[in-house]
């Protein structure tokens, strides 16, 4: 797809879709959107829930109907994809048909760079759960604390001046906003939101998890974030998100 990037100028084509929750039971569910995207961008970036359960057959099926998309693909896992305990063997069993998981890696894809955790839960602004009392709670706030810091890590090791990043949990409220208040705290952290707004040159932050959630909001800092899990209604009229960065 270089030709795509030379004729907008050096700019990339970057897909962003999450929440596929491939399944044996339905397979060639998602092949011709992948095919589609593989025609119309440069890189795709998945933003976790790859699965329904996090089994291999799952992770199998998606494996199919990746074969029609002949560009990049980067990646992050999600909350369901932990589900059976299988999480190392189901990015195995994507890794093998060249999906990329930025959990263990930085990629730079012509002059962007991409970075990428899971993230994970804990509420947003002033309403973020703290650390103190019972050591489960600790713990708890523990888990995204890590996951920022990774984050922190993979962004501070780019050496590109324009990045990306792919997330799966939401970094500000923003983009969960339709889900119900309840349950804003177990769709993502603002802890990620304060890491990203460290770094310069960031174009672009998405992230899936929130089916009901709102697609476009920015940090503090100013910086877009885009919601693309699967169910979410988008410009592009399609599951996916498309953005030039």
């Amino acid at each position: 797809m270089s030709g795509a990037t030379e004729a907008n100028g050096g700019r990339l084509r970057v897909a962003a879709i999450g929440d596929v929750h491939a399944s044996p039971t339905a397979k060639g569910r998602w092949r011709d959107t992948l095919a589609e995207i593989a025609e119309t961008a440069d890189v795709l970036c998945l933003c976790g829930d790859l699965t329904n359960h996090g089994t291999v057959p799952e992770a199998q099926a998606l494996v199919e109907d990746l074969r029609g998309c002949k560009i990049p693909v980067l990646a992050v896992l999600g909350n369901h994809d932990h589900q059976c305990g299988c999480a190392d063997e189901v990015a195995r069993t994507l890794g093998e048909a060249g999906v990329k998981f930025l959990e263990d890696e930085v990629h730079e894809i012509k002059g962007v760079g991409f970075a990428g955790v899971k993230g994970f839960c804990g509420g947003f602004d002033g309403k973020m759960l703290d650390a103190f009392g019972e050591p489960a709670i600790k713990a708890f706030v523990q888990e995204v604390l890590d996951e920022a810091l990774r984050l922190e890590h993979a962004l501070k090791s780019l050496e590109a001046e324009r990045r990306v990043v792919v997330l799966h949990y939401a970094p500000i409220e923003a983009t969960v906003a339709g889900e119900p208040e309840a349950i804003f705290p177990f769709l993502g952290c603002s802890r990620l939101a304060e890491t990203i707004d460290r770094f310069e040159g960031i174009a672009a932050v998405f992230h899936g998890h929130a089916h009901h959630g709102t697609y476009a909001g920015r940090t503090r800092k100013g910086i877009p974030v885009f919601n693309v899990a699967a169910q979410i209604e988008k410009p592009t009229g399609k599951p996916y998100a498309l953005i030039e960065v």
